[in-house]
């Protein structure tokens, strides 16, 4: 009998099943947008970049079982990603640059306003900077008399349920920027992240 011919090798290799659902969410989310997408479905296409030959799915499930919401995802320790199987540095960078670009974002429109005009927006601001934080800061947010925002700082970060205050610290601070208030900021590290703020004025 004749030999069977050899496979021929110049035709393609069938692309890898998750291609097509990749394309199906890059059509999603540019059509209907990321309100279409679930949290882990999000996640699965922030993944693309880092992982461009694996199918990011069971990753992205793993993730947000594990903690919760994109944003804890994107917020969550280093060391805490790196107990996540099949996570590797190029995922991690890629969820930290997001974290990153959403603070800048957040500080951006903060600048961008002629003031901080009520609680909600500063705790939404605040709630992106550091609400997601596994140790407890103590952040400043210093004021003109206009209520602008001058600077924005963490003076302390101490454990999961302390950080040290140092009044002295923060009144000379404020002399050096002549920020005429003050809101005083500390994240509570827990399952419900939490913010808690106070307000001073002084002249």
């Amino acid at each position: 009998m004749p030999a069977k011919p050899d496979h021929d090798k110049s035709k393609p290799e069938d692309a890898p099943h998750y291609h097509g659902h990749r394309e199906r969410l890059r059509e999603r989310f540019y059509s209907a947008g990321a309100d279409a997408l679930s949290d882990y479905e999000l996640l699965e296409m922030a993944l693309f970049p880092a992982l461009p030959r694996r199918d990011t799915k069971p990753l992205a499930k793993a993730l947000i079982k594990t903690f919760g919401s994109f944003a804890e995802v994107v917020h969550a320790p280093v060391v805490r990603l790196r107990e996540i199987d099949g996570i590797g540095e190029a995922a991690i960078n890629q969820l930290k640059l997001i974290a990153a670009a959403a603070h800048r974002v957040a500080k951006g429109e903060v600048n961008s306003r002629n003031a901080l005009s009520s609680w909600n927006e500063v705790i939404d601001y605040c709630r992106t900077s550091m609400a997601f934080a596994d140790k407890e800061q103590f952040r400043l947010l210093f004021l003109d008399k206009r209520n602008q925002l001058i600077a924005d700082e963490v003076q302390q970060t101490g454990t999961v349920d302390h950080t040290p205050v140092y009044p002295r610290e923060v009144i000379k601070r404020a002399l050096e920027l002549s920020a005429t208030a003050l809101i005083l900021v500390h994240n509570h590290p827990t399952t419900h992240p939490m913010i808690t703020l106070d307000h001073v004025q002084y002249r």
